[in-house]
């Protein structure tokens, strides 16, 4: 019998994992086992066999290649692909290799060690081992975990809750639903061991509607983890559901969150309160993405100082980037922080697809700042990337070639936003619309002469005076497009785009 492995994740099967499964199905002497997936989506759909020196993987496999595969023609070593072997993988070390709800999987590669420990721990001793950590969210804010912790410990409450985002809505972004898909016992630890840290009898995962595969995973590796006994702990039993949001981006945003999961609009909260004193139905939370969770096993599990060895100073740990857009190899590379982006694009990216040139890339999302081909030289880690005016958000990197037309997608991400705001603040609800009318004006080849220096101004107030990131970070793209390829939008100013 031979055994095959083809990954089951969401973006394997739309590059056609699927449809090997489906023709060798009936395949005699053949086992098929589907896995969580490596990440490398530019080599899917990908199949491994065991060998006594460890896997061999077949890269964008068609049926028709069972014959080879079975016969050991070709293939290579999966520690010898480049894409892999560069990475420092930590929280997706197993990915590729495990079953998503194999919980024997799971154990055989060190899971329930972190959760082991914590309990072993007082929840003041939890927290310290995250502060020595250094870990920091991995959102936007990039606030210190270990802080928000110890606030929501210390405030006195009858009730505590532990929420997962995992509306993962930034374009070019994707860890957060693999991780769900792919190892979600990893989340479900992460969370408990917050629960034990803070003391919270409640969780939810909120999870975004256009992941329902992520859903349906979760819910099953939560019945699993409660038939073993892991939701029972010394305070009595720990309460976790799965919440399907309505897909609001603005929803990513944690007291909008809070407010969809009570039931209502996802509308934000002025802060503070913060969450973590005054955050679901009025009780002590922590909001952390799904990312963020998914460390918290490793640090409990190594130790602190093993995770702050990683990284730069202000920067500690690893970050999984997820590599899209103008690239030939578009996929999720984890490594320490500190590589500067173009060193990622070309060693991770492979560089330009053929026939394109780099003219932008943007990183952390919608609402992430544009750097031009020379700007590629910032470290990635958060003190570089809030000194240049940007955020590193979730990771996400989307490289743009040059046919970008970058008029049209910076009124494309202000449009965006004028649909997603909350509508609770001026700044975003209004400045949104007013700047997308105003690009489209100069997109029409009608701009006036003041439109850039008024686009100038709104930004800062939307920056300034907006009551989230959603509106605060918004004119970021737009400005940052018109610092570096002014002269595509002075055209629609003086009235010659149009013509052209």
């Amino acid at each position: 019998m031979t055994r095959l492995y083809i990954s089951n994740d969401t973006s394997a099967v739309a590059a056609g994992a699927d449809r090997l499964v489906r023709a060798w199905t009936r395949e005699p002497d053949i086992e098929i086992v589907r896995t969580s997936s490596r990440g490398a989506f530019f080599l899917e759909p990908m199949v491994e066999r065991d060998t006594k020196d460890g896997r061999i993987a077949w890269c964008n496999v068609q049926p028709h290649d069972l014959p080879g595969i079975l016969a050991g023609e070709g293939g290579t070593p999966v520690d010898r692909i480049p894409f892999l072997a560069q990475q420092t993988r930590v929280t997706f070390a197993s990915f590729g290799v495990t079953r998503p709800l194999s919980f024997d999987d799971y154990v055989a590669h060190g899971g329930w060690k972190g959760l082991e420990r914590a309990r072993a721990l007082p929840p003041d001793a939890v927290i310290r081992e995250l502060k020595v950590s250094g870990l920091r969210g991995r959102g936007g804010a990039a606030f210190p975990v270990w802080n928000k912790w110890l606030v929501a410990k210390d405030t006195p409450a009858d009730r505590k809750y532990v929420v997962a985002n995992a509306d993962e809505g930034d374009a070019g972004t994707y860890c957060d639903r693999m991780v769900m898909e792919g190892e979600p016992f990893r989340l479900i630890e992460g969370m408990l061991i917050c629960a034990r840290a803070i003391g919270a009898d409640r969780g939810y995962i909120y999870c975004r509607q256009e992941y329902p595969t992520a859903a349906r995973v979760l819910r099953e590796a939560i019945r699993e983890a409660e038939l073993r006994g892991l939701f029972a702990h010394d305070h009595g039993r720990f309460h976790l559901e799965v919440f399907v949001g309505a897909g609001s981006y603005v929803c990513g945003e944690e007291t909008a969150l809070l407010d969809s999961l009570e039931g209502g609009r996802g509308v934000v909260r002025a802060k503070p309160p913060y969450p973590a004193v005054s955050g679901l139905h009025g009780k002590p939370t922590i909001v952390s993405n799904v990312l963020t969770f998914a460390t918290v096993p490793s640090i409990l599990a190594r130790g602190g100082e093993w995770h702050a060895s990683l990284g730069t100073e202000r920067s500690r740990g690893t970050i999984p980037l997820q590599i899209g857009g103008r690239v030939k190899q578009p996929g999720l590379a984890e490594i320490p922080f500190g590589a500067t982006l173009g060193e990622v694009i070309e060693r991770f990216g492979g560089g330009m697809a053929a026939g394109a040139r780099l003219k932008a890339v943007q990183v952390g999302g919608p609402l992430g700042s544009l750097f031009p081909a020379s700007g590629l030289g910032i470290r990635i880690c958060y003190d570089a990337f809030a000194e240049a005016g940007a955020i590193l958000g979730h990771g996400g990197i989307v490289v743009y070639d040059d046919e970008t037309d970058m008029v049209e997608l910076a009124r494309h991400f202000m449009a965006f936003t004028a649909d997603e705001s909350c509508g609770k603040c001026t700044p975003c609800r209004i400045g949104s619309v007013r700047g997308r009318e105003i690009l489209e004006r100069i997109q029409a080849g009608r701009g006036g002469q003041g439109d850039l220096d008024l686009l100038a101004d709104l930004g800062e107030t939307m920056k300034t005076a907006s009551l989230c990131a959603l509106g605060g970070r918004a004119p970021y793209p737009v400005l940052t497009a018109i610092e570096h390829f002014g002269t595509e939008f002075r055209r629609g100013v003086r009235g010659e785009r149009h013509e052209e």
